[in-house]
């Protein structure tokens, strides 16, 4: 399945070694993936945003994320308190949560075509777009322990990944990202606080504690990581690198005198795939209807990015080409049947035919 601004254009090709790169190791990084001009755009509005000078940024913090650690997620766009100094205002913000619902420019990377070309052959052929980050971590700023995204962000059957864009040359020096390789077969480990999710019906699993702690003492997850070989992902502005929602994986401290390490990461699942998490409740049009009262259903806050689905989905606030501005008989025109291997129950002959067709070809 495609959209037809996928048809468009050339398609970015995933080669059946990185497919299996994919699924061997558990994370991709698909080299210049993201145009250098484009680079420059998100570096540009980058640091317009650490300085409090997007035009959304009408409203002032008064004062840092009580946590100390500038790990600021917010919903509304605010601008750094005003008496800071320049340096201090690029040390204030370490993440910022869910800004494609609030800026042109992060729906515009969260549907990135060529992103969303990876993440077809990957995932789908239907991908909702769930989440967008902006990590912005200057110099000085800590890293995330061991994690599973899917530990936060909970679909069902379980296909989530990550896309994270690489802003800035990422290294060990300024906290590019750990990967534990091969780690995506471990099943996510269940919580022992209230929040988060894991997969508790199987038989003697141990629930975990200390997630995303950055110290490895406190972080249940780390013996589980040490299992496996622990490798440095480095990256080059506009690389892109992908990752399954079960893969431990991790970054350490930015220890650059001066360098950031920015990046925009992009969370996306099957759209077939049923999910409970991230209600837009700041949908001026929709509102609470993107929520099913009954099972809890969240899909109709997310975005179809490509192919279609029989779960609702949410619509892009500013426009951007997706599948999701296509109407439905447009969306299904361009779906690709699926073609199903059927037998002849009296000679036993195997042959192709349309599945949900009801027939059988002889």
């Amino acid at each position: 399945m495609r959209s037809q601004q996928a048809q468009e254009r050339p398609r970015w090709p995933v080669s059946v070694d990185e497919y299996a790169a994919f699924r061997k190791n558990g994370f991709l990084v698909v080299h210049n993936l993201v145009g250098q001009d484009e680079v420059e755009e998100l570096r540009s509005h980058t640091e317009d945003l650490m300085q409090g000078r997007l035009p959304q940024q009408s409203r002032q913090m008064a004062q840092r994320d009580p946590r100390g650690d500038g790990a600021i997620s917010i919903q509304d766009l605010e601008a750094p308190p005003a008496h800071l100094s320049p340096d201090e205002k690029a040390q204030f913000f370490l993440r910022i949560h869910m800004l494609h619902r609030k800026l042109e420019l992060h729906e515009r990377y969260l549907l990135h075509p060529r992103i969303l070309d990876v993440l077809e052959v990957l995932i789908g052929p239907d991908v909702l777009a769930l989440q967008s980050m902006l990590f912005l971590k200057p110099a000085g700023k800590p890293g995330q322990g061991w994690h599973q995204d899917s530990y936060y962000i909970p679909t069902l059957p379980d296909t989530l990944c990550g896309a994270w864009i690489a802003i800035d040359d990422a290294d060990e020096i300024n906290g590019a990202m750990w990967m534990a390789k091969g780690s995506q077969v471990e099943p996510i480990y269940p919580p022992s606080e209230v929040a988060g999710y894991g997969d508790r019906l199987i038989a003697g699993i141990p629930s975990v504690s200390g997630v995303s702690e950055p110290a490895d003492e406190l972080n249940d997850l780390s013996p589980i990581a040490n299992k496996y070989d622990q490798v440095l992902v480095p990256a080059k502005a506009g690389d892109v690198v992908f990752f399954g929602g079960h893969i431990l994986h991790r970054s350490k401290k930015n220890f650059s005198p001066d360098r950031c390490r920015r990046s925009f990461v992009g969370h996306y699942c099957n759209a077939r795939s049923f999910t409970q998490w991230g209600m837009d409740t700041s949908d001026p049009v929709h509102g609470a209807t993107t929520i099913d009262r009954e099972t809890g259903m969240t899909n109709g806050s997310h975005v179809l990015a490509r192919g279609d689905t029989h779960l609702p989905f949410g619509m892009p606030r500013f426009g951007t080409p997706c599948a999701a501005l296509l109407p439905p008989e447009e969306r299904r025109r361009l779906s690709d049947a699926s073609a199903a291997m059927m037998g002849d129950m009296d000679s036993g002959v195997m042959s192709k035919s349309r599945g949900g067709s009801g027939t059988r070809k002889e």
